[in-house]
């Protein structure tokens, strides 16, 4: 209960960072795996090996998405119920939320290794790259079930007052998988196959903490015998709030098989490798903003449920403020040193060069995104669904997509990077009038 009584009457300033700060560990951290893969892969394998990663990214996006369809929404939805002082609710949630990773998990992994050639072959694979692709995916849709389990159960440990126990859980596989990684390539000599094993075993330590924590009756939230069964009006709940990350990922799958076609046509499979360097650094600096938005979520969530809108907009303010920070730090930090960080991955010419003109093309709006990530975030903290949803969309499929499918014909290669900038300031423009509707909405008391 102190953590609930924190939650209603804390500082705010002090309340946002002790929350923010283990979340953006656990976060960051979490982002490290796309990091920690490419460069030992790119350094122990090849820039081929890369550009095959590459061409799984839309695989993992969808399996991402369906994560993220039940752990958002829970532990959204577990914040809102706590604020409103329904226990029962909150752990009936949690159970539900077990039980959906699992069974979305394992019918996902399925599915997709029964078909797994043509898809990689669809999103963008040739002879040459897939060996490395289907090698690499082969393992992560093994451990599917694993990487669901921790990392939605995660979330709720977060949302429910335990954001050190969340980051303690991240960091961990995060260790383990620095560990593990380079004895499996460089010792064992296991390949591509190697870094997708290290991250498989990082990720089931996790789940064995956290589903230790869940099981301890210590806890305030946590399993209960009466609460394991799904419960069909929760579900609609969970699934209705989480919808709008859902959506992110699903149509960051789209654009990862557009962009994959636009970079081969237009550049080969080098570019390729090229923009999953950019993109797994883009994502460390946008991860870190996230950090700061899971942060503010479980008190936006409880004040909001409590109907207390002046803590919960300080607290929505103070997170904008501290996101933009971050997001204009890692804009001079690509801006200013890209070939410094490419080398990082790999020692080929010919990728280093791409990467850097790449990287400082994309990341051309990234000291704005700050602002559009945390105010999309807590629109879907206070529950509000559909706004979520339609910025989510406003960014991929409205604004993204067609700058992907009209600027390379136009400017080439450079077509392709040009499109996330331009996309990333419509969306910003959209957020901000969608921000401005609802507090003319909240002052009028409606």
């Amino acid at each position: 209960m102190s953590h609930t009584t924190e939650l209603e009457t804390g500082n705010i300033r002090k309340l946002l960072w002790s929350f923010a700060m283990p979340a953006i560990i656990a976060t960051a951290a979490s982002s490290l795996y796309n990091v920690i893969d490419r460069m030992f892969i790119g350094q122990g394998v090849g820039a081929i090996a890369l550009a095959g990663l590459g061409i799984t990214l839309p695989v993992m996006n969808l399996a991402t998405a369906l994560g993220t369809l039940v752990g958002a929404g829970s532990g959204t939805l577990t914040s809102i119920k706590m604020g409103e002082k329904k226990l029962n609710d909150a752990q009936q949630i949690l159970s539900n939320a077990l039980i959906l990773n699992i069974i979305i998990s394992i019918l996902f992994s399925v599915l997709a290794l029964i078909f797994l050639d043509p898809i990689l072959y669809l999103f963008g694979a040739d002879e040459e790259t897939i060996p490395y692709a289907r090698d690499f995916i082969q393992i992560i849709l093994i451990g599917n079930p694993i990487t669901h389990i921790f990392f939605g159960l995660n979330s709720i440990m977060r949302a429910s007052g335990y954001p050190t126990k969340a980051m303690v859980s991240v960091l961990m596989t995060v260790g383990c998988n620095l560990i593990l990684a380079p004895l499996f390539l460089f010792v064992f000599h296991w390949g591509i196959r190697g870094a997708a094993t290290a991250t498989v075993i990082s990720q089931f330590i996790g789940m064995i903490w956290v589903l230790a924590h869940f099981i301890s009756k210590k806890n305030y939230i946590h399993f209960t015998k009466s609460a394991m069964r799904l419960d069909t009006s929760l579900i609609g709940s969970v699934f209705a709030i989480g919808l709008a990350p859902f959506v992110i990922h699903v149509c960051s799958s789209l654009v990862a098989i557009l962009m994959n076609w636009r970079l081969i046509e237009y550049g080969g499979n080098l570019s390729v490798a090229a923009f999953g360097i950019v993109n797994s650094i883009l994502a460390l600096v946008i991860t870190i903003v996230l950090g700061l938005a899971h942060g503010m979520q479980p008190i936006v969530g409880f004040n909001y449920g409590a109907r207390q809108m002046d803590r919960t907009m300080d607290t929505y303010k103070l997170t904008v403020k501290w996101g933009s920070i971050v997001s204009i730090i890692g804009f001079a930090a690509v801006q200013l040193m890209p070939e410094y960080i490419a080398r990082a991955f790999t020692d080929n010419q010919e990728v280093i060069r791409l990467t850097a003109r790449a990287m400082r093309m994309c990341c051309g709006m990234l000291f704005i995104v700050g602002f559009q990530v945390v105010t999309s975030n807590f629109f879907q903290s206070i529950g509000k669904a559909k706004v979520s949803i339609f910025l989510a969309l406003s960014r991929q499929i409205i604004f993204l997509i067609p700058f992907i499918i009209l600027l390379p014909p136009i400017f080439g290669l450079d077509g392709a990077w040009w499109a996330m900038p331009c996309a990333d300031l419509c969306a910003a423009i959209v957020t901000a009038l969608m921000l401005w509707f609802f507090l003319r909405r909240m002052k009028r008391g409606q």
